[in-house]
């Protein structure tokens, strides 16, 4: 199933954490943390904050592994909700680095970051290379473009990454859309090739100045907004060796700044620590686009562009299953399935919901599957599609064991909002639940700009 579950599992089990404990601590029945821990059902984003408190008032190891085994590969960060900071060091200031992303109100600080220690990486943590203005905003582009194309995520109103990234001409290909280009070197090099000196200067104005404010707090307190980038500047550059910022400028004045060059303890610093403080920002970036995204399901897997999709081997077993004991006509084109050339379609489109639950999935032809894409149903095939799910769901159930049945459609139940796992039996009572689910899902997602009314000709 999801990250979460997989993570509550292992923490649980290694922190001696019992179900019912948890369940407790949250306020829920324990059949829901047992559907969680045995992957049946994944928690949702907005539901991971809750599990943090509680395995916090548990065991405070235990909620700091949690997180870590949820973001995967973006691993461990300083949680606001846990007492614990970034790993300190005798060289630099690392209680001043907790402080960058301080009073923001806008996405630049985050993907600026996030995209200085992509750098490093890919640099193997080069200690003298001057990092350019424009290599930094490319890499902040890239970043910014998987959840914004590809999930249409906001940034926030006073945000104006997403407009910058509207007036790129890139044409994106196949493979980027296949989660091929894992490091982002084709689109890269797709936006590096455009004439973005404009856009460059336009985001870079403050960020690169700002971002490192803290480090001279006091120096800059009460300034006038138009002498803080001078100031930061000249402190950052006669100041490297002895407040060791971040990075000091490559030019004395603000005009003819167009690169930085981060201190070498810093780049020590990130090279020993680079998985914590790459999950403490990866955190800090979540928070920040959660809150800007209140109604959107799944932000956490909409940030950064996967490794590889999930595979959809037990989905098209289920509906395989299925096609050996009934002829089923695919709900758009009215063409009779044949069980060995179906397509799975995201019924509401993955690009949105971010997951590959059976309730959102029925099968199709290849060719109409790929020309419904990431659009949005026309409201005319609602009927069909669930009278689809219900004849499915009718048939596994006749088919299967009563085990298999229960674990099996678990995601309808809990997704759907259902009190009991027959009542999916009930077409009217399906009708409802899905109504209730998906209209609304479908009017968000027609307002963040998935194309709707989507008719098969």
């Amino acid at each position: 199933m999801g990250k979460a579950g997989q993570a509550l599992r292992q923490v649980l089990e290694s922190y001696n954490i019992s179900q019912s404990q948890l369940a407790t601590g949250l306020g829920v029945e324990r059949p829901i943390v047992f559907r969680w821990y045995h992957e049946k059902i994944d928690p949702t984003s907005e539901t991971v904050a809750d599990i943090v408190k509680a395995l916090n008032k548990i065991n405070k190891s235990a909620a700091n592994d949690f997180i870590q085994a949820y973001l995967g590969e973006l691993t461990f960060f300083k949680n606001p909700l846990i007492t614990q900071d970034l790993p300190l060091s005798d060289n630099v200031n690392v209680t001043v680095l907790t402080q960058i992303f301080n009073d923001t109100t806008n996405s630049y600080k985050y993907l600026y970051f996030l995209s200085l220690l992509d750098i490093i990486k890919r640099r193997s943590f080069d200690t003298l290379s001057p990092i350019s203005f424009q290599e930094i905003i490319v890499e902040m582009f890239a970043n910014a473009w998987y959840p914004h194309k590809y999930f249409k995520l906001s940034f926030g109103r006073q945000d104006k990454i997403a407009d910058k990234l509207d007036t790129l001409k890139l044409e994106i290909t196949e493979p980027i859309l296949k989660f091929r280009d894992t490091d982002k070197k084709l689109l890269r090099a797709t936006i590096h090739n455009q004439n973005i000196d404009d856009t460059v200067n336009s985001i870079n104005r403050y960020v690169s100045y700002r971002l490192i404010r803290p480090f001279f707090s006091q120096e800059t307190r009460g300034l006038k907004d138009y002498d803080v980038n001078p100031t930061i500047i000249s402190l950052a550059n006669n100041q490297f060796d002895t407040k060791k910022p971040l990075y000091y400028f490559n030019a004395e004045d603000q005009k003819n700044c167009n690169a930085i060059i981060l201190h070498p303890d810093w780049i020590q610093y990130l090279e020993e620590n680079y998985t914590i403080v790459r999950g403490w920002a990866s955190w800090e970036w979540l928070n920040y686009m959660q809150q800007r995204n209140p109604s959107t399901p799944n932000v956490v897997n909409k940030l950064f562009m996967p490794q590889e999709r999930d595979s959809l081997a037990n989905q098209n077993k289920y509906w395989k299953t299925i096609l050996e004991y009934r002829d089923i006509e695919c709900i758009y084109s009215k063409v009779k399935l044949n069980k060995n050339e179906i397509s799975l379609d995201h019924y509401l489109p993955w690009s949105f919901v971010a997951h590959d639950q059976l309730w959102n999935l029925i099968p199709t032809t290849k060719s109409v599957n790929s020309s419904k894409s990431n659009s949005l149903p026309s409201e005319e095939y609602f009927l069909d599609f669930v009278t689809l799910q219900h004849l499915g769901l009718t048939i596994y159930k006749q088919i299967v064991s009563q085990i298999k049945w229960s674990n099996d459609i678990e995601t309808f139940v809990a997704e759907l909002k259902v009190d009991q796992p027959d009542e999916l039996l009930n077409l009217e009572i399906l009708i409802n639940a899905y109504t209730k689910t998906i209209k609304p899902l479908i009017s968000l997602a027609t307002l963040q700009g998935f194309t709707p009314n989507w008719i098969y000709v």
